[in-house]
């Protein structure tokens, strides 16, 4: 079996047009990119919604509100790159299950500032260390060195797209 960049994806499953058979490098390590990325946030997701009843979205979302100083609905958006329309559904949610608070922000009345609640501060402090654990053993068949070149990588990649596009849209 012909298998492509550096012997790790058989030849059979990497999708090809009928003019050159084959896809491009770059397209290549996007595809993986998107499986690795999908397969770590399902896997993180259902252990810390089973473990904690959290699910990992709400769990990005706490802790930007919890890490940053006066954080608006809008701050989330622009981090997690979504629309501010779908930061307030989540926001929302957190919300009606007692996890965070919105006050009138005081210089911007069109504005919210967000906070945890006590439950939901105290959610958050137990979560960190269970989504810490939970990536290290899913990551855990990779070497260090590699995963240290991986995150640089994916921090200049983060950087170059965040330069081009700050909301993450094109």
């Amino acid at each position: 079996m012909h298998l492509s960049r550096a012997n790790r994806i058989p030849q059979k499953l990497i999708p090809w047009n009928l003019k050159e058979l084959s896809v491009s490098y770059a397209t290549e390590v996007f595809i993986d990119l998107v499986r690795v990325e999908t397969r770590l946030y399902n896997a993180l997701n259902s252990g810390l919604k089973a473990e904690l009843g959290l699910g990992l979205g709400q769990f990005e979302f706490m802790e930007i509100i919890g890490r940053v100083p006066g954080c608006r609905v809008l701050d989330i958006a622009r981090e997690v790159a979504i629309t501010v329309g779908a930061a307030s559904k989540g926001v929302d949610r957190l919300e009606a299950a007692g996890w965070c608070v919105r006050s009138a922000h005081p210089q911007d009345r069109r504005s919210s500032v967000l906070g945890l609640t006590p439950e939901g501060a105290a959610l958050l402090d137990r979560a960190r260390p269970a989504v810490e654990r939970r990536a290290a053993a899913l990551t855990a068949g990779v070497p260090r060195g590699e995963l240290d070149a991986m995150a640089a990588t994916l921090a200049a990649l983060r950087t170059a797209l965040e330069r081009r596009s700050p909301a993450g849209t094109e």
